[in-house]
């Protein structure tokens, strides 16, 4: 660049911009920067802007998407970061900033933290909890295994496959455990099982490694198939000390790939000696059962119904006798009670009847044709048909001839 007689010559906006920009960009082509992150944004370009401050002093930050598009965890406001890049000069608006190439976090590493936030994340929505998870077969017939054709792991399960039950199929859906990409191998190959339908458990692994080895098991992608999988999936990634997001997620969590087949597979060897067991034990149930009912036969062959039957029987008979005895003397003296009873009623009824009087010599006498009762001789007239019932018959007649009572009770004509 030309040195400039910054006294007399008279600079553009554009100008002087662009000398300053190239002064920083020579100055400060590489830089080490640290702060902490505020007022960050993710645009929908992909690209990410945000600022980083210290106690005196903020510079404006740029993390274009070429840059940022392997960031393995999740920048946000008030992490401390560690960031490398170059200063330069955002033209439009006259403001340097720091372009950013590569971001860590101060204290935890990049992964490590990456880590603890998809498994903040995935906890919140419920992926880890044991109400989703499905049992182990005992005894599968059809093992689904994702792993590497070419690992250890692979020729560890089926070592122990052979030694322990040579009779389940195990059927391999070949991918790659690590690098970019192997994350998706591992959730298609989940989903082709569960389309696939005729496995009856998933074994998920691989052998020991670094954070980095094992990160295809940290993705979200594979945690989430694990999740949906209708399959019961084992997570054999690493060795003992090793975890992974899909081991939170999976319906069971082994240490290594051999542990694993340990413990969906039973040896049969063992099988057949419980089956020995069992049987024995059933016979030996089934021989004392036997031997308790011929007991209880023997005692009731011997017993006194079966040695006087017809005894029984003729007890049983004399018991129904006197039964029936008792009830018809009950029944007689209830009878003759309430025979009694309708007698006494009776009486009082007919002692109430006017046809009693008739029997004592007295009448009843109605006027016809209406048949009502006569009862005082004012209501009769001469030539007035009348009917009177005796105690034995009747007769009907003409009045001829009315007598009433007078005021002291004597007849009068």
């Amino acid at each position: 660049m030309q040195d400039v007689d910054t006294q007399k010559h008279v600079y553009t906006v554009s100008e002087l911009t662009k000398y300053i920009r190239v002064i920083l960009e020579d100055t400060f082509s590489r830089v080490l920067v640290e702060g902490e992150i505020s007022n960050y944004i993710r645009h929908s370009s992909g690209h990410i802007y945000f600022s980083l401050k210290d106690e005196g002093s903020v510079i404006n930050c740029a993390f274009f998407k070429y840059a940022n598009k392997n960031l393995k965890f999740k920048p946000e406001d008030g992490l401390k970061v560690l960031c490398r890049g170059r200063i330069s000069v955002y033209d439009k608006r006259g403001q340097y900033q720091l372009y950013i190439e590569k971001i860590e976090p101060k204290g935890l590493g990049a992964l490590q933290l990456a880590f603890e936030q998809l498994k903040e994340k995935l906890n919140k929505e419920g992926l880890f909890d044991e109400a989703h998870k499905m049992p182990i077969p005992y005894l599968p017939s059809k093992i689904g295994v994702v792993t590497s054709p070419t690992g250890a792991a692979i020729r560890d399960m089926l070592r122990v496959t052979r030694q322990r039950f040579q009779n389940i199929d195990i059927i391999i859906n070949p991918v790659r455990v690590q690098g970019e990409g192997s994350e998706l191998e591992i959730a298609c190959a989940i989903e082709d099982f569960n389309r696939f339908g005729d496995v009856d458990v998933i074994i998920v692994g691989r052998g020991g490694g670094s954070l980095e080895d094992l990160w295809a098991f940290n993705e979200e992608v594979v945690a989430r198939a694990i999740y949906n999988s209708r399959i019961p999936i084992i997570s054999a990634v690493g060795h003992e000390v090793d975890w992974t997001i899909a081991d939170f997620v999976a319906d069971l969590r082994s240490p290594t790939p051999s542990a694993a087949a340990e413990a969906v597979i039973p040896k049969k060897a063992d099988l057949i000696e419980t089956i020995r067991e069992h049987t024995k034990r059933l016979k030996s149930a089934l021989t004392g059962h036997i031997e308790d009912l011929e007991t209880r036969l023997k005692n009731l062959s011997e017993s006194y119904i079966f040695r006087q039957p017809l005894n029984i029987i003729q007890q049983h008979q004399q018991r129904i006798d006197d039964i029936v005895k008792a009830i018809k003397t009950k029944t007689d003296h209830v009878v003759e009670i309430k025979a009694g009873l309708f007698k006494n009623l009776l009486g009082r009824l007919n002692s109430l009847s006017p046809f009693a009087v008739l029997e004592r010599g007295y009448s009843l006498t109605t006027k016809l044709p209406g048949g009502d009762l006569v009862k005082d001789a004012k209501h009769l007239k001469r030539g007035d048909r009348v009917k009177t019932r005796l105690m034995n018959g009747l007769f009907v007649s003409s009045v001829e001839r009315i007598e009433e009572k007078d005021r002291d009770g004597r007849d009068k004509i």
